[in-house]
């Protein structure tokens, strides 16, 4: 049997099939087109599911399930309960879905599927629990417990983007502040480097983004930390800080046995995943206890269409 994986993003939906292991055997993608009836992208959502299968000769009865990965929160009855990329709110995705395939439709939050496809093939593959990272335009959160993805008893967990890591500090789009997304993602990065290169006309940094603070990326603040720019190491440096205390608080909630990060920020490979290693050890309360495993995720964008997939995979005994 075969199972569908669903990756719903807000500019694109991408749709493949999956073989019980987590291989992808074949995929497609439709625009989400944002701002239109909930109706018409689920519907472009299965009539592109069913091309993908039709063009691949796979038949209705070979699929044993459809699993959706959505940048939200979904009930236990397929209902997307809030999902703020695509302006949903209590929308029937399982029963709009199940017109187009007549299947058993899981649903989760998109961190949480991309950190169970690592969990399935990728770098915390065989592992006992591990929590995934996602840093990027902000910082999603999944864990995997026991071979299945925790999202906590009403839904609404893993959301470690949203612990409190500066109370009363930087403002956050949640309403809160001092969220350790404010200072551990693709942004935070960005708004320190500016914050730096206000401070620092000789920087790298304005070379970079050719004088223009709204150019500047994350990867050209790291880019000028690998060369020795002393404004763009000051950023580097607090963000390996904030980062290795974000890893510490999940190693004294949870203790999983691997941390994994990923997103556009984990593209800084070593360099980044080096520091913090390096920065971890003095946060620890327990020194000479072994602690959680810090690794770079290894399946990119196409852990989203893995991960939803085996989420309607029954689980394996060990």
């Amino acid at each position: 049997m075969y199972y569908i994986g669903i990756d719903v993003g807000g500019t694109g939906i991408q749709i493949g099939v999956v073989d019980e292991n987590g291989k992808i055997l074949c995929k497609g993608e439709t625009p989400t087109g944002v701002g239109r009836p909930y109706e018409e992208i689920i519907g472009d959502m299965g009539r592109c599911m069913l091309k993908v299968m039709g063009d691949n000769d796979y038949k209705p009865e070979e699929i044993a399930a459809i699993g959706i990965g959505i940048p939200g929160i979904a009930d236990n009855d397929g209902n997307v309960i809030f999902c703020t990329n695509m302006g949903w709110k209590n929308v029937p995705l399982r029963k709009e879905l199940q017109k187009y395939l007549n299947k058993p439709v899981f649903i989760d939050n998109d961190a949480t599927v991309a950190g169970f496809a690592e969990y399935i093939c990728g770098v915390s593959a065989g592992t006992h629990s591990s929590v995934f990272l996602t840093l990027g335009t902000g910082v999603g959160g999944g864990i995997v417990i026991g071979g299945r993805p925790w999202s906590g008893f009403h839904g609404v967990g893993s959301e470690i983007g949203h612990i409190p890591m500066d109370i009363g500090g930087v403002p956050c789009t949640c309403g809160n502040d001092g969220c350790l997304e404010r200072y551990t993602s693709a942004t935070a990065v960005i708004r320190m480097g500016r914050e730096r290169m206000a401070q620092n006309p000789d920087s790298m940094l304005h070379t970079l983004c050719e004088g223009d603070p709204e150019k500047l990326t994350c990867k050209m603040v790291f880019d000028a930390a690998k060369v020795k720019d002393e404004t763009a190491l000051r950023v580097f440096n607090d963000y390996v800080d904030y980062m290795a205390r974000a890893c510490y608080t999940v190693i004294a909630f949870l203790d999983p046995e691997v941390i994994v990060l990923g997103g556009g920020v984990s593209k800084a490979g070593d360099f980044l995943l080096d520091a913090i290693r390096e920065r971890i050890p003095q946060y620890l309360i327990f020194k000479d206890l072994p602690y959680s495993r810090i690794e770079i995720a290894r399946l990119g964008n196409d852990a989203g269409i893995i991960g939803a997939a085996m989420l309607g995979r029954p689980t394996k005994e060990a």
